[in-house]
Formats: C-alpha cells, sequence, structure tokens
C-alpha cells in the first residue's frame, strides 16, 4: 500500500515537472543561499542559457560577484514575498528587462532552505512605455511651439512698431520719438529673449546638479535680483528666511529657478491687479516636519476657481499672450519634482496667492559625485 502510495506520488511529481514546471512560459529558477542555482525549467534555459553550477548573479545579469541589493537574499532572511522590477542579460548577451516575483521555499523544520524565482519578459513593455514618454514630450513640445506662437508674433509686431519711430525720429530729427522707439525695441527684444530661453529649457530640459547647498542661498538671491524692479514697481518685497535650516541636497540653480518663477509671477499679478493697495511680495523659507518649505505670497489680483485648475497647464499665463507663455511654472513644478517634492498653491480672486514647495529630506536627490 505504502509502495503504491510512493509510486503514485513520484508519478504526480513527474507530471508537475512536465506539464507544469516545463512548460509554462515563464522562467522558473530555485536558488539556494550560496547563490546557486540548482534547479530551472525549459524556459529559464531558453533565456537566459546555462544554469548548472552556476551563481544567480552570473546567469541573470552577468556578473562576477553577488547584487549590491539582492532582493533573494532579504526573501532568505525575513521569508516575504517580493515582487521587483530587474535588468538582466539573455544568453546572446542583449540586455532584458523581468518582472520576477521570489518566493521562499521551506524545508520540514520550518527553515527557508531555497528561493523561486519566476520571471516574465517586460522589455517590450518598457520600450513602449519609453517610446510613450518620447511622444508626449514630443508632442509637448509641438504644442509648445503653437502655443507661443501669437505671443512671438505681438513681439515682432512690437519691434516693426519701435524700429518705425525710430527711423522716423532720425528722418525728422525728433530725438523724444527715437527714444520711445529705442525703449520699445528694449523692451520686446527682452520679451522675445524670454519667450526663446523658456521654450528650449521646457522643449529640452536640464539635469540636476545637486550638492549640500545653504537652502536659504538661492531664496537670497532671487530676493536680491528682484528687490529693485519690485521697488520700481511700488511693490514691498519681503524676505523671511529661518536662519537655522541645516545644508541639504539641492540642485541650487533649479531651486533658483523656481524662487525665481514665482517671485516674479508675484510681482505681475500685483502689478495687473485693479485694486488699489499696498502691495507686497513676501518669499519665506523653514524647516517643517522633516521638509524643506518655500512659500512666495502676494496680494495681487488672485485667481477664481476656474483659472485656479489651469495654472499647471500648459501655455495658461494670467500675464495675457503679450507679456508670458505660461512655461515658468510647468518648468518649476518638473524641477520640483526633480527634488522627490511637490508645488501647491491657494488663491482668491482679487486678495492674491501663495505658492507652496515642499521638499521632504528623505525625498531629496543624492549628491552628485564630486559635487
Amino acid at each position: 500500500m505504502n509502495e503504491a502510495r510512493e509510486m503514485h506520488s513520484a508519478e504526480i511529481q513527474d507530471w508537475v515537472r512536465v506539464h507544469l514546471f516545463d512548460q509554462v512560459p515563464i522562467c522558473i529558477s530555485i536558488i539556494d543561499r550560496n547563490y546557486r542555482i540548482v534547479d530551472a525549467n525549459n524556459r529559464f534555459r531558453e533565456v537566459f542559457g546555462a544554469w548548472e553550477d552556476r551563481p544567480c548573479y552570473e546567469v541573470y545579469k552577468g556578473r562576477s560577484e553577488p547584487c549590491t541589493a539582492c532582493a533573494a537574499v532579504a526573501s532568505f532572511t525575513d521569508g516575504a514575498v517580493r515582487i521587483r522590477e530587474e535588468e538582466g542579460v539573455v544568453r546572446e548577451g542583449e540586455p532584458l528587462d523581468y518582472l520576477v516575483h521570489m518566493a521562499p521555499i521551506r524545508g520540514p523544520l520550518g527553515q527557508i532552505r531555497y528561493v523561486v524565482e519566476m520571471c516574465t519578459d517586460i522589455t517590450e513593455v518598457k520600450r513602449l512605455e519609453q517610446e510613450k514618454r518620447e511622444a508626449e514630450r514630443l508632442a509637448a513640445v509641438g504644442e509648445t511651439v503653437a502655443g507661443i506662437a501669437h505671443g512671438i508674433k505681438n513681439v515682432l509686431m512690437g519691434l516693426e512698431g519701435g524700429m518705425y519711430a525710430v527711423n522716423t525720429g532720425i528722418q525728422l530729427g525728433d530725438d523724444a520719438r527715437i527714444a520711445r522707439g529705442w525703449t520699445t525695441l528694449e523692451e520686446n527684444v527682452e520679451r522675445i529673449s524670454q519667450f526663446v530661453k523658456e521654450f528650449l529649457d521646457f522643449a529640452k530640459g536640464r539635469k540636476t546638479a545637486v550638492a549640500l547647498v545653504d537652502p536659504n542661498a538661492p531664496a537670497r538671491a532671487v530676493a536680491a535680483l528682484f528687490r529693485e524692479r519690485a521697488a520700481q514697481s511700488g511693490i514691498r518685497l519681503e524676505v523671511d528666511l529661518q536662519p537655522d535650516v541645516a545644508e541639504a541636497p539641492l540642485d541650487e540653480e533649479g531651486i533658483h529657478t523656481c524662487l525665481a518663477n514665482l517671485v516674479s509671477n508675484a510681482i505681475d499679478a500685483c502689478m495687473v491687479s485693479e485694486r488699489r493697495r499696498e502691495f507686497l511680495v513676501t518669499l519665506t523659507s523653514k524647516e517643517e516636519d522633516g521638509a524643506i518649505v518655500y512659500e512666495v505670497a502676494d496680494n495681487g489680483m488672485g485667481m477664481d476657481y476656474e483659472i485656479s485648475k489651469k495654472v499647471f497647464s500648459k501655455f495658461f499665463t494670467t500675464k495675457g499672450s503679450d507679456r508670458g507663455t505660461g512655461l515658468g511654472l510647468l518648468t518649476t513644478k518638473r524641477i520640483v519634482h526633480q527634488h522627490g517634492g511637490r508645488i501647491s498653491f491657494t488663491s482668491k480672486e482679487e486678495e492674491g496667492s501663495v505658492f507652496r514647495i515642499q521638499l521632504p529630506r528623505g525625498a531629496l536627490p543624492s549628491p552628485e559625485v564630486g559635487g
């Protein structure tokens, strides 16, 4: 009776081996505590090649030493099931992206003796994701060109008007007319330069250059940059920077760009407000709940609900097509996200707006080597 039961059990094991283990369309391998592959199915051999008496890191990734953050080792330690995306190489040496499920196999006494890894090829999926991201980026560039074309046309019309004023002033010997025309030329040259700069920055993006810096340094630089412009417009610019904020890994130029965009928008919001009041723009920094926080507040024109919904849309601007491209806040949002942070705002029509950047220290990027 026992002999028959053992034969029946062996037949079941053989059936499982033939019809499940070796026939499933995914790669399956079993790894011991010494990183050795002790068994694998046919699909695994087809994809990764010979595996007998070879370590997993050599077969999967072509490495000569164990991976620095091995998920299998973690499963041996805590017995947890893990799911990860990994990068490896197939038997021909070509790169492979795969999704791996890792599960511990326990012995009779409950000890974890092996980890089984089940891998699904997701190379094509990753390629399609990359193509989709690139297509979206190119579509955004195309929409950007269309979105700012009208603004550039207005600038060109301004340049033509300035040139006409200068030329006729020269012909008539009218110095005042020449001066007015020259001022118009200067304003529109500056405006078109800003158009081109914002378009290029948004279209090609920029890599972060992270180093340990004083979080208040870019805020102080922005305040110095805009203090004179604010004063000339009759706007008070106040700065309140918490003095004991510790150094943090930041892209100082990127954070400067973010704060400059927000302060510039705040000044513009005050300049176009229809209410008569003492206008105020405030730039603050502080440490709050493990995060570096910047705020830019103004008591300018503010936004109603419908406008607020469009703030981070491409080309949306409250300045009018002849004054802004709407790309400043998009660029700011991207840089904030590159730092693992978030940007939010509150606004009320004709009462003002508050934009808030939160950068959790735990999510900040690592400083570059030598940075």
